[in-house]
């Protein structure tokens, strides 16, 4: 194996049954592969699902009025989604997620029981099983704030470019991120990480 290559094993006890084609990607490669994997994975669901259009929500799972999902989009059994939640460009929840009030995630895959509290941002990002996002916590996908928008991501004990300019994170299974804290594009947390409140991680 590289120094410039990670194993999801690493960060994830149980990779999605429904995604298991991604487990041998590099991370930073996933998020855009969503939209087309998942819209293909609605077409194989099972009536257990409410379909419309690519929108899947699985029949135990409960969406809050005034939530909007913006397709392909797969909802597993007993998730939640809260009111004023948007979910767009590719999203997979797994079972038993929580997606609180006025959240958003874009072009992410979340897995088993893992939540987010309420008014977060997940871009572009890969979160594990039983990882809870405090209120406003947010993961960046993106460098607004600079010319050079290159991401770069600890791997190996080495910086490296990972050659996308849009990459949020990976959240270990367990981990917990507290209230208003932010990861910087390319973070990468291992498995029963804390961030405490209000702090900002980056990769340099």
């Amino acid at each position: 194996m590289s120094d410039d290559t990670i194993t999801l094993e690493h960060y994830f006890e149980h990779f999605p049954v429904l995604l298991q084609e991604l487990q041998n990607s590099q991370p930073w490669s996933i998020p855009s592969s969503l939209e087309t994997l998942i819209r293909k994975r609605i077409q194989g669901l099972t009536d257990e699902f409410h379909i419309q259009g690519d929108v899947a929500i699985h029949r135990t799972a409960r969406v809050e009025d005034y939530a909007t999902l913006k397709g392909p989009i797969i909802v597993s059994a007993g998730s939640f989604i809260g009111a004023h939640a948007y979910l767009r460009g590719g999203v997979y929840l797994g079972e038993e997620s929580v997606i609180g009030p006025g959240c958003e995630v874009k072009s992410s895959l979340i897995m088993r029981k893992s939540a987010l509290a309420h008014f977060n941002f997940v871009g572009d990002s890969i979160v594990g099983s039983m990882v809870n996002f405090e209120a406003g916590s947010i993961i960046a996908n993106h460098f607004n704030e600079r010319a050079d928008k290159t991401i770069f991501s600890l791997v190996n004990g080495k910086r490296i470019s990972i050659g996308v300019t849009k990459f949020g994170a990976i959240v270990g299974d367990y981990s917990r991120i507290g209230a208003n804290a932010v990861l910087s594009p390319g973070t990468l947390l291992i498995p029963r990480s804390t961030v405490k409140r209000l702090e900002l991680v980056e990769q340099c």
